[in-house]
Order: structure tokens, then C-alpha cells, then sequence
């Protein structure tokens, strides 16, 4: 295959102040995103690599594993709110384009039953497999 018709991934390429933005985002996560973190990284679930605030083509997600192919998103009251249902539709529909399971997770759900969150993620992870 040439490189003229090989594809670069979305979450390749990034422009550099999409990384910088990224980047800035680790450092100043929110705590339900710190609390799960600490249950993602390290490969604690089902082996299965995790990163965090990863740019995929115009959006940066909290949590992904490129395989398989699977985004984990935080979400916090505001996300009930219309306008932001259908941002988050938009978002959702453009990852699942490139092949990804979108899983969101309220912050509640975290801060108050953090012992479910990994198991869902887990049974979503059997599923792609």
C-alpha cells in the first residue's frame, strides 16, 4: 500500500495544540476522572491499555483503548442538559464511526459506587473481543 492511500488513524496527527490542550487536561482532571484512572491504568482491566484526555479527531476523550477500541467518557450534570445530549450525540455517533464503543459514566456513579464502573467497562471489553 502507498503512503498516498494508506489512512492516518484520527487519534494520530493531532495538531500540536490539540496535544498542548490534551496534555493540560491530565493535569488538571476532575476528581471522578483521577478516581478512575487510578482503576484504568496499568492494564488493571482485563490487561487492556488505557490513556487519558486522548485527542480522536476534533474531540478529546477522557479515557480510551485503542484496542478495543473503546472510549470511556465522564459525565457530570451538565450532560443532562439538551444542548450538551446533543453535543455528546454528535460525539458518540463520530466515534462509533471509527469503530469505537462509547461508554459514559456519570460522575455519581464514580464518586459514589466506583466498585460497578470497572466491571461494565470489563463486560464492554468481553463483548469487542
Amino acid at each position: 500500500m502507498s503512503d498516498e492511500t494508506r489512512s492516518v488513524p484520527p487519534w494520530l496527527g493531532q495538531p500540536a495544540s490539540r496535544k498542548a490542550f490534551a496534555r493540560e487536561l491530565r493535569k488538571t482532571g476532575t476528581e471522578a476522572e483521577a478516581r478512575l484512572w487510578q482503576r484504568l491504568r496499568g492494564r488493571r482491566i482485563l490487561d487492556v491499555k488505557f490513556r487519558r484526555q486522548v485527542p480522536i479527531g476534533p474531540y478529546i476523550v477522557d479515557f480510551a483503548s485503542m484496542e478495543p477500541r473503546l472510549v470511556v467518557e465522564i459525565d457530570g450534570s451538565q450532560h443532562a442538559e439538551a444542548d450538551h445530549l446533543h453535543r455528546d450525540e454528535q460525539r458518540d455517533t463520530y466515534l462509533r464511526s471509527l469503530g469505537f464503543a462509547v461508554l459514559r459514566v456519570w460522575n455519581n456513579d464514580v464518586s459514589h459506587s466506583l466498585d460497578s464502573v470497572p466491571g461494565a467497562i470489563a463486560a464492554l471489553i468481553d463483548e469487542r473481543r
